[in-house]
């Protein structure tokens, strides 16, 4: 009898959580269409939120990113729902920034090119889906990204590959080793509530102060938990 009252008080403080989290990204969704109105492009863009593609709490953060600071140099992990909305906003309200979007799946480009037409000054890289050794675990990576990659950016959005189960999308880790403390940047790691992202999140946070880089982190959290990691020039991205 003991056990079977534990499991139904766990199941109900399960479900009693997922309800907190369900209402946390309605709360988003309102805060996220009230972040982009006055912006027409954007409040006539198809947007298919949530699922495999970010949540509201990750669209509400990536508007006031690109609004409040409008970084120059943008690099995405995953070609999708994130690709439209940057695409949108470079070519409405910052002309000057460029993007730059990574994705292993070519028949997914094509599809996805067939519906939607990106700007210019944004370009998709096709990199191989390859499988990386991290501190004994498996994990999905893009093929030779630190090779293919030189330059460097002011954002940094993580929502692919495939997610692993430990240390997962580490491909960032690699990009960041050339950092110094003269560099301003933020990273977005999206579904932070995966342990395989926190791992590599951890592994970021680690090497970052190792190399005496000076940053500031916040998690929002919604139906799914969105991971921010800022140095000094963008600071503020704690408090949004």
């Amino acid at each position: 009898m003991i056990k079977k009252i534990k499991k139904v008080i766990k199941e109900h403080v399960k479900l009693q959580r997922l309800s907190y989290l369900q209402l946390k990204e309605l709360e988003w969704s309102q805060i996220f269409h009230d972040s982009i109105r006055g912006k027409k492009a954007l409040e006539t863009l198809p947007l298919n939120v949530g699922r495999w593609a970010g949540n509201y709490t990750f669209f509400y953060l990536l508007n006031r990113i690109l609004t409040d600071y409008k970084p120059n140099n943008i690099i995405e992990f995953g070609l999708g729902e994130s690709t439209k909305f940057i695409s949108t906003f470079i070519s409405n309200y910052a002309l000057e920034s460029k993007l730059v979007t990574i994705e292993h799946d070519e028949n997914w480009k094509n599809l996805f090119l067939e519906n939607f037409q990106v700007v210019n000054n944004s370009k998709i890289e096709l990199l191989k889906l390859t499988k990386n050794n991290v501190n004994g675990y498996i994990s999905n990576g893009y093929h030779d990204i630190a090779k293919k990659i030189k330059e460097s950016f002011d954002l940094y959005i993580i929502d692919g590959p495939f997610g692993s189960p430990n240390y997962s999308r580490y491909d960032i880790f690699y990009l960041l080793e050339s950092k110094t403390p003269e560099d301003e940047f933020i990273i977005i790691m999206d579904d932070y509530e995966r342990i395989g992202e926190k791992e590599t999140t951890n592994a970021v946070l680690k090497l970052l102060k190792s190399k005496q880089i000076k940053i500031y982190t916040k998690e929002y959290v919604g139906n799914k938990s969105v991971f921010v990691i800022a140095t000094e020039k963008y600071q503020y991205v704690k408090s949004l």
